[in-house]
């Protein structure tokens, strides 16, 4: 039987549920079930329970349907390619009438279907398996994972490293495992968005500064002294993804020395690519000995398959470890990537003609586009291209027309960036030919002058 303090307690939470609606339906089913000391009244009341979850559930559905037409008619949804071949700098698209220069990967290096990372693949894939079925303190850590881990911290001359399934999980698992309410943490107002929501996740007190502005970086970190804070974390991306812009490191390490914090960097568009040895933006700055921490991500220039880490001294590693939740809380890396990855780091290491040959492709870009008369965004020795419309529309429509004529860029507008700042961003890879850098260009300019961006 239902009793009298259930049936209150249902209500109440029908009406916390904001359901009011309900309350009737469900009263008279409970009534109805007091006077049945059969089956059918019990029957009765399953189907009006289930008719009146229909209802609720169909009420959700129409929410998310016009949420989705929202996006619609704003012109903030998305539309995926599918592209049916490996990842390349020219790949086949379903529908396409054939293959396209591909100007929009994080594929910096070229190494996503590097015949050798296959190979690797396949080997680890032999040797230790598909996966792990574990987290990695359980029965998930296998050699491999410490020599990738290993081979990680001899790249970036650190003490040690943690590896995560993502570095959107590196960057949400870090900020909550080592800063404490008495702590501030002081980020760049661009950053990747998994460093804003990894910093909503820790309980240490919130600052940003204006975007590369060392000047309000200082205001910033003074506030954090006057107010005494136990310790303070600058955090930035070396490479801003929408921008090309890079942190300016020199300077921001220069004031973490001055005012006692740590320097946390996010690699995810630099390691593998920037510097004279593709070390990151703390060689390219001559920092290399001054940033504290690095997270960056094997799913970029490293063969873009998937997996992040954390870098840094031994005392932050073991930390994380013990603490960090998406390390203690997700399967570990599948064998093939961590063997893949091993390569990858061994021909990095090796030899630094992959980036140079991306440098050059860079600077033959950014050079030729400048003449020909279009907006760009970005330091000059970043792959990060973003040729500046202002139009969301004109962007949009840009990149079809590119798309037309062989070449595959995407435009980006509002939200994803600021209104009256559309885009279309262009990346370059060590992949790509001068002959196929030189298309893209010729195809930018035919489209430009046709749509009157340049004369």
């Amino acid at each position: 039987k239902i009793s009298d303090s259930l049936l209150a307690s249902l209500s109440a939470l029908c009406l916390c549920c904001r359901l009011p609606a309900m309350l009737p339906a469900f009263r008279g089913s409970a009534i109805a079930l007091r006077r049945s000391e059969v089956g059918p009244g019990r029957r009765w009341l399953r189907q009006d329970f289930r008719s009146m979850g229909a209802a609720v559930s169909g009420k959700f559905w129409k929410h998310l349907e016009g949420e989705v037409s929202a996006m619609k008619e704003a012109g903030t949804y998305k539309v995926e390619r599918v592209i049916t071949s490996p990842q390349a700098s020219m790949v086949t698209v379903q529908n396409g009438k054939g293959p396209v220069l591909n100007f929009c990967s994080n594929n910096y290096l070229g190494l996503s279907s590097h015949p050798a990372l296959v190979e690797a693949g396949q080997k680890a894939l032999t040797s230790h398996g598909f996966g792990l079925s574990s987290v990695r303190f359980i029965c998930g850590t296998q050699d491999i994972h410490k020599d990738l881990e290993a081979a990680i911290s001899k790249f970036h001359g650190t003490e040690d490293t943690i590896l995560f399934p993502s570095c959107f999980d590196a960057n949400a698992g870090i900020f909550e495992a080592v800063l404490g309410p008495e702590d501030a943490v002081i980020s760049d107002s661009l950053n990747h968005a998994s460093i804003i929501d990894g910093i909503r996740l820790c309980k240490a007190q919130r600052y940003r500064y204006n975007h590369m502005d060392m000047a309000h970086l200082e205001e910033q970190l003074k506030d954090c002294v006057e107010k005494g804070t136990r310790h303070r974390m600058i955090v930035t991306d070396g490479v801003f993804s929408m921008d090309g812009d890079i942190a300016p490191l020199k300077e921001i390490c220069d004031l973490a020395q001055k005012y006692d914090a740590q320097v946390f960097v996010d690699e995810c568009h630099a390691t593998g690519l920037l510097g004279k040895t593709g070390r990151g933006t703390p060689e390219l700055c001559g920092v290399e000995a001054r940033v504290d921490i690095i997270n960056s991500t094997l799913g970029k220039a490293l063969g873009g398959a998937t997996g992040g880490d954390t870098t840094g001294p031994k005392a932050l590693i073991e930390v994380l470890r013990n603490k960090a939740r998406p390390y203690l809380f997700s399967n570990t890396l599948a064998p093939a990537v961590a063997g893949a990855s091993l390569e990858v780091f061994r021909m990095i290491s090796e030899s630094s003609d992959l980036v140079e040959k991306l440098l050059s492709n860079v600077k033959q870009f950014r050079t030729q586009m400048a003449a020909a008369g279009f907006t760009l965004s970005g330091h000059d020795d970043c792959p990060i291209v973003p040729v500046m419309l202002g139009d969301a529309r004109l962007a949009s429509e840009l990149s079809d027309e590119m798309l037309s004529r062989g070449v595959y860029v995407v435009g980006f507008s509002f939200p994803v960036v600021p209104k009256g700042k559309a885009r279309i961003r262009v990346q370059l890879s060590a992949d790509h030919t001068p002959a196929q850098v030189q298309s893209c260009i010729d195809a930018f300019i035919e489209v430009g002058k046709a749509k009157g961006v340049i004369a």
